[in-house]
């Protein structure tokens, strides 16, 4: 397996960011702190780390902390994730939990998924977070499993009321 490492969000990255947002067309693009929905890569890159810190930090919202996944071997970007500080709201508590990731389509099924969800629970046990919740669609076979490799128990199902989906929500111990 390579190697893969967690960075910040920079403008050296803009165009492998936008080439990984451009991918998702037409399929949700998760853990990446709003990437899809923004036009402007500056805006979103400062609105990533507003979201950082409390002090800057959207009203009513958790302070969450936004990392690009690279592959050591070539520094290519293979994925993003999103940890949200603490679960302050009942769609986080319910539908979404700490982490939201996703691996670039043409990256997939190559276990990159299991090591970057390892990587930020990493980052998740820096912020104070012990006990971890992480959710995946019913339909979602694959985040199921990279869940349950790293440490996922399932607790229960609850219906996504924006697009009815059923999620199937995990706890991970991260001490």
């Amino acid at each position: 397996m390579e190697t893969l490492y967690l960075v910040k969000p920079s403008l050296a990255k803009k165009d492998e960011i936008l080439a990984y947002k451009q991918a998702f067309t037409g399929e949700h693009l998760h853990g990446g702190s709003h990437l899809q929905q923004m036009d402007n890569f500056e805006e979103w890159l400062e609105h990533v780390e507003n979201e950082a810190s409390p002090a800057t930090c959207r009203p009513n919202r958790a302070p969450s902390s936004t990392f690009i996944c690279i592959r050591e071997q070539d520094k290519k970007m293979v994925g993003i994730c999103n940890i949200r500080h603490h679960l302050n709201q009942e769609f986080l508590v319910h539908i979404a939990g700490h982490i939201g990731y996703s691996i670039h389509p043409n990256e997939r099924r190559k276990g990159y998924a299991k090591e970057q969800l390892a990587l930020a629970l990493q980052e998740a046990k820096t912020l104070g977070i012990n006990r971890v919740l992480i959710t995946a669609a019913d339909w979602n076979i694959g985040s199921q499993k990279t869940i349950l490799a790293n440490g996922g128990v399932y607790e229960d199902t609850r219906i996504d009321p924006d697009d009815g989906d059923r999620m199937l929500r995990y706890w991970i111990k991260n001490l």
